[in-house]
């Protein structure tokens, strides 16, 4: 017998890239009490990554929990928060928590409105029957339109096919930064209108406690003292700790396990418990070798949940052994042994990631979402020690059903000054981009909306913001397969290469900055062969960046 659990929302927060969904976590966690008042807390406290930090956008969805009382009845109501990345790219993080919740919370720009990753985050959510909430956020914008915002929002929900529930959102206007929320522009002094909106409009989970115990294993993490932490939602029945319980594999195999440590979100924190019932956001720690996507099942009525579905890869390149002269100087990891456990390692967290052995035992093939998937996974193996070399990215074609070559194709929305838009859309024109839409904005500026390749994105955006003085901004979003487009221009430069090794010298590069642009200044280690810069003429230019100055050649002076 299915019974509503009214003490407990499970919410997700999404939204485009700096739409300010971390900051609002922040001013919820704030309000909710769970940090003491003199508590030093940094701002964004949810990207605990370092290059979530560094570079201010989500990475990985996380959880967190706050405790706030119902005011119609007066008891205290658990609220389990995800908070996921805005970009396309981290998609796969977005579609495997929107198991785990019954609503989400989707933050709009009060200026900017709904744009390119909002489409796709709400695509997902209503894909899966959510309701949603529309919290307009950043209202102390001076360019905040609202009203616009708003009718923009609910164009989005029509055209993404929103059911009649769900178009009928409620909305809350928010300044996160501020903690200030209201049903109107006129904002109160707090977020309480956010709280109440979310205890009215997002259900309450309907689950059987009776039935046999059952959980999808949506996300993994690691505790120092009890290894890996299995994390996902009840969906029927309960756990308690030490209880015998069934893995059911991604192939189909059961196998036999026990609960020995079970935990809750408890604000940023995992408080461990005795049992989690149906309908609560749960961690089970110490099964070894779970894999996101594996049912959690009771031993004598093992039923695997619907696995976890995401979108293919667009994007791949090969990872392989560093073999350049400087092989070994750097890293602490370099063989190919150590770089296979690595990145087979990742498959277990990154959903939408796929790792392929080549007929080069030295050599892999990573496929991903997009270019930022690929390079954060880069940027993270070098922190991590890794050294390694890798190829250009290229786009992942298939075949049709006629035999016809398809190639992956973006949704780019550009924003650029009118001075500058001739530019832009040559660039795209040449790497055949479709335009499906210009709009001149009234302060001066340029919307663009194009259809174009993947292949011809690549590298596309450091041309683009030189072309644009570092004013324009871009932001792309996955459209589909389609026809192969034919061949696309790559590069209309050619390197400047190093003549000989050694190090770089002040002389050696004035000789050779006249001729292009330079990749490194004084001082650097480089190899004979290796490519320090990018010239416009027609071939590679070789040239002695360690040449040094002897003290001869002024001796015509004295």
């Amino acid at each position: 017998m299915k019974v509503q659990r009214k003490n407990i929302r499970n919410v997700a927060i999404i939204a485009h890239v700096d739409h300010g969904k971390t900051t609002l976590v922040d001013g919820l966690l704030r309000q909710a009490r769970v940090f003491r008042e003199n508590q030093q807390v940094q701002e964004r406290v949810m990207d605990s990554n370092d290059l979530e930090r560094e570079r201010g956008i989500t990475i990985l969805a996380k959880n967190t929990a706050v405790l706030i009382p119902d005011p119609q009845t007066g008891e205290m109501v658990k609220i389990n928060i995800v908070d996921t990345p805005g970009h396309a790219d981290f998609g796969g993080e977005v579609e495997r928590v929107m198991n785990m919740v019954d609503g989400v919370l989707l933050l709009v720009d009060a200026a900017e409105g709904p744009m390119p990753q909002t489409r796709f985050v709400l695509k997902k959510a209503l894909e899966m029957g959510h309701q949603a909430i529309v919290v307009i956020n950043k209202m102390d914008r001076r360019d905040a339109e609202p009203d616009r915002v708003l009718n923009d929002t609910f164009d989005l929900f029509i055209e993404l096919g929103a059911s009649e529930s769900q178009a009928n959102f409620q909305v809350v206007y928010t300044n996160a930064i501020a903690q200030q929320a209201g049903l109107t522009p006129a904002l109160s002094p707090d977020l309480q209108p956010l709280f109440e909106a979310i205890l009215q409009h997002i259900p309450c989970p309907e689950v059987d406690l009776d039935a046999p115990f059952q959980m999808l294993v949506t996300n993994l993490g690691y505790d120092e003292y009890r290894g890996v932490t299995a994390i996902g939602r009840i969906s029927a029945g309960k756990v308690t700790n030490g209880q015998p319980i069934a893995r059911i594999t991604l192939q189909g195999e059961i196998l036999a396990e026990r609960a020995r440590y079970l935990f809750v979100f408890q604000g940023l924190e995992k408080v461990e418990v005795d049992e989690v019932l149906a309908g609560d956001i749960g961690v089970i720690a110490g099964l070894e070798g779970v894999e996101i996507g594996e049912t959690l099942a009771d031993p004598e009525q093992p039923v695997a949940l619907p696995p976890i579905r995401v979108e293919e890869p667009t994007v791949r390149m090969t990872f392989g052994v560093n073999t350049s002269p400087f092989a070994g100087k750097e890293g602490k990891w370099s063989t190919s042994r150590k770089l296979r456990e690595r990145l087979f390692a990742e498959l277990r967290n990154n959903v939408a990631l796929r790792v392929e052995e080549t007929e080069n035992a030295d050599t892999f093939l990573v496929s991903g979402r997009g270019e930022l998937h690929l390079a954060i996974l880069i940027e993270t193996m070098r922190r991590e020690g890794y050294e390694f070399q890798v190829s250009r990215p290229e786009a992942i074609l298939k075949e049709g059903e006629g035999g016809e070559i398809l190639e992956p194709y973006e949704e780019v929305h550009i924003e650029t000054s009118a001075d500058t838009v001739g530019a832009v859309v040559e660039m795209l024109g040449a790497r055949k981009g479709q335009m499906l839409n210009l709009v001149n904005n009234p302060d001066n500026t340029v919307t663009l909306v194009y259809l174009v390749p993947t292949r011809g994105l690549l590298g596309f955006r450091y041309q683009f913001l030189t072309a644009t003085r570092g004013m324009g901004v871009m932001h792309t979003l996955f459209h589909g397969y389609a026809p192969f487009a034919g061949p696309i221009p790559t590069r209309n430069s050619s390197s400047i290469v190093a003549w000989e090794a050694g190090t770089t010298t002040n002389y050696g590069l004035k000789n050779a900055e006249e001729r292009g642009i330079l990749f490194y200044g004084p001082g650097v280690e480089v190899y004979e062969g290796m490519v320090v810069g990018e010239t416009l003429r027609s071939s590679d230019l070789v040239v002695n960046v360690c040449k040094k100055e002897t003290p001869d050649q002024y001796a015509f002076l004295k």
